[in-house]
């Protein structure tokens, strides 16, 4: 009898460690590897909620970014007109010179430039005045509905010494062709 007691112990120790075996490599450590997953997932969220509400904060600045940019772009179609209309601003360029007294007016396009959706026509101005009517004609030229862009400008005294100033002026003009589409400009 005590033979079959020992295999009886010995029968219980075996199914023991069997019992344990099984918990520790089917239950317990996939499980415990489940948790780390889940804890790991856990931290990522935390962290992606995080960085979202600091983003968040930034909303407000970043809708006032676009609307001022929204602006830019709007004044520029407005300054950039599709057409040509080039004698119109030539004259008008004249007219401002003349009402600024400045004289030996020159106002004269250059070659145009061709793009797809962008064209530009460089124009030549000369004239002589003091420099206060000089200045007073630019302010008045920046004020003006068509984008301007001066590219350079040579002041020279007058010769006979008289506090004249002659002017030249090489600036650039644009404008849109009717090819590009209206939301050109527009964000998508």
């Amino acid at each position: 009898m005590r033979l079959f007691g020992k295999r009886k112990q010995v029968l219980v120790l075996v199914v023991s460690t069997m019992l344990v075996a099984d918990f520790v490599l089917f239950g317990y450590l996939p499980s415990h590897k489940r948790m780390k997953s889940v804890k790991q997932a856990k931290t990522k969220q935390m962290q992606i909620i995080a960085k979202a509400s600091a983003e968040s904060r930034q909303l407000p600045d970043l809708k006032q970014q676009l609307q001022r940019l929204q602006n830019t772009v709007a004044d520029f179609k407005l300054n950039v007109p599709t057409q040509r209309d080039i004698g119109v601003f030539l004259q008008q360029i004249a007219n401002l010179m003349t009402e600024y007294d400045l004289t030996e007016q020159l106002v004269a396009p250059g070659k145009e430039l061709r793009a797809d959706a962008l064209n530009c026509i460089p124009i030549d101005m000369r004239c002589k005045g003091e420099l206060t009517q000089i200045f007073r004609f630019y302010q008045r030229l920046q004020r003006s509905d068509r984008l301007v862009r001066i590219e350079r400008i040579k002041l020279t005294n007058d010769t006979d010494l008289t506090g004249d100033v002659i002017m030249q002026t090489q600036a650039v003009i644009y404008y849109r062709t009717g090819a590009e589409p209206d939301n050109m400009f527009e964000r998508h």
